[in-house]
């Protein structure tokens, strides 16, 4: 969506600063304020910022663009905002502005490096890694060109979190599910939080014909990320995609709820849950995973005082893993320590770029503890399938 459409929203945004804290005004909510304490970087100011920049009352600069991107995109500023009809639009708001950001050519040189991998035919994917056709995983798992679902396996999975990926095949395998794989390209989520978007419609399109020659009408993806992006941002380019997405946490709990599998061994660890950003504030995925985590056998399943719509994010995304590493890594120090408080063995999330960030800085700061992802904890338990 272009920055245009949003001018008289921003123009009705009176900075009356809740955007910046939890529901019971408790603490900050905003990575981005609670780091730097200036008003620009909370949401309120971000408006005041933008509108600036449209009504050319200010100038593009570095230290502008930076303003900007200093965001995680987390959208706990839309749960706090009091103005119901465009709250939503907010981290929309953000991104179109990044987008403005690069027309002008004030893009940061590190998010750059997205762009270009991604484009490179040789990569296809924001790590530069040389693109895989998932080929070989489809033989080694026996799967079918035609079949009834498209697991995308999403980048951060195929490239960085390989056991989560192979988990979630082996999930699948186990549970009886007609899947299949495609030559998946980026879904473009981090080149739209970054105001990338040129190449978006082509990328899209891309993946959508690879998932339809394979004649699935469903798709399953273990990434938030390219969850959100799959659901919601294909609407937003008027992709036309007669697909269903399902995060596998979703077609877990189904496949329970159906008594299509049942769990038949034990995990005696004391867990906790991170909601990742992309699938709780923004597409209000909230007790799928819970349910799920609550029917494996032994854990102990224990909250953080900050939960849900509340929670405080890993500081991955929005570009800040890579523009700002060592703040993406405070921002998750600040989440285990969270964590630390209920006693938990294990973090566990649903998002393989959480599980990435969360992981480094538990390194980084020793905090002790074992970070898994939902579908990683399943592939330590027996499973059964039961035909209905």
């Amino acid at each position: 969506m272009d920055l245009d459409e949003f001018k008289e929203i921003i123009h009705r945004c009176f900075r009356c600063g809740y955007c910046k804290f939890t529901h019971n005004y408790s603490d900050f909510n905003c990575p981005s304020f609670d780091k730097y304490k200036f008003e620009s970087f909370s949401t309120g100011g971000r408006m005041w910022l933008i509108y600036a920049l449209m009504n050319k009352e200010t100038e593009w600069s570095e230290r502008v663009a930076n303003i900007l991107y200093s965001c995680p995109t987390c959208g706990n500023c839309m749960e706090n905002c009091r103005f119901e009809k465009f709250n939503t639009f907010l981290v929309d708001i953000i991104e179109a502005a990044r987008a403005r950001a690069v027309e002008s050519g004030f893009c940061p040189e590190r998010q750059k490096t997205l762009l270009e991998r991604t484009i490179n035919p040789k990569y296809y994917n924001p790590y530069g890694e040389p693109n895989t056709n998932n080929e070989d995983l489809k033989q080694k798992y026996n799967l079918p060109n035609q079949a009834e679902w498209v697991y995308f396996i999403g980048c951060t999975s195929n490239y960085r979190q390989q056991d989560l990926r192979d988990a979630t095949l082996k999930l699948l395998k186990s549970a009886g599910i007609s899947f299949t794989l495609i030559d998946e390209h980026c879904c473009t989520s981090p080149l739209i939080r970054t105001g990338q978007i040129e190449p978006v419609e082509e990328f899209m399109n891309y993946n959508i014909e690879r998932i339809q020659e394979t004649g699935a009408k469903k798709v399953i993806t273990s990434c938030a990320g390219c969850c959100r992006t799959l659901k919601v941002d294909f609407k937003k380019q008027d992709i036309k995609m007669d697909i269903e997405v399902l995060h596998t946490s979703e077609l877990i709990n189904h496949l329970l709820k159906e008594g299509k599998i049942t769990f038949d061994s034990e995990i005696n660890k004391i867990i906790t849950y991170h909601d990742p950003c992309h699938i709780g504030r923004h597409l209000g995925l909230y007790d799928a995973p819970r349910e799920v985590y609550n029917n494996i056998p032994g854990i102990d399943f224990r909250e953080m005082e900050r939960i849900k719509g509340d929670s405080w994010c890993c500081g991955a995304g929005g570009g800040v893993k890579i523009g700002y590493p060592d703040w993406a890594l405070e921002i998750s120090k600040e989440r285990l320590e969270q964590a630390k408080k209920t006693g938990a063995q294990i973090i566990s999330s649903t998002c393989p770029f959480c599980r990435t960030n969360l992981s480094d800085a538990n390194i980084k700061f020793a905090m002790g503890f074992e970070i898994l992802d939902l579908v990683e904890i399943l592939d330590k338990i027996q499973i059964t399938a039961h035909k209905k």
